[in-house]
């Protein structure tokens, strides 16, 4: 999976939170050059989305992030880190996410 172009979903139980920290890592893969669409959603968006290349679950989903992955789902599941809430400007979870995408996180 590269990340030069990627569509991201941003999960959470309801959508609210998770609005937010697509729109601050939207902005800071823009500030990096990078094509990522990110959208947010409830649970049920990747029902809507079946295309996407990551799923990043908020944390309080990790318990239940195998339920939530579709079979035959071919994106990548992670569950964000904790204090990803207070990542203002979404380059700390900009960094995390390019981490994890290369296999070191």
């Amino acid at each position: 999976m590269g990340e030069a172009s990627m569509k991201i979903l941003v999960m959470c139980g309801a959508g609210a939170s998770s609005t937010f920290i697509a729109q601050r890592l939207r902005r800071a893969a823009e500030a990096a050059g990078l094509d990522w669409s990110t959208v947010a959603g409830g649970e049920l968006i990747i029902r809507d989305h079946p295309d996407a290349d990551l799923v990043l679950l908020g944390p309080h989903l990790a318990d239940r992030a195998a339920e939530l992955q579709p079979s035959g789902s071919s994106a990548r599941f992670a569950v964000l880190e904790s204090d990803v809430y207070s990542d203002l400007d979404g380059s700390r979870t900009l960094g995390w996410v390019r981490t994890l995408l290369r296999g070191t996180a």
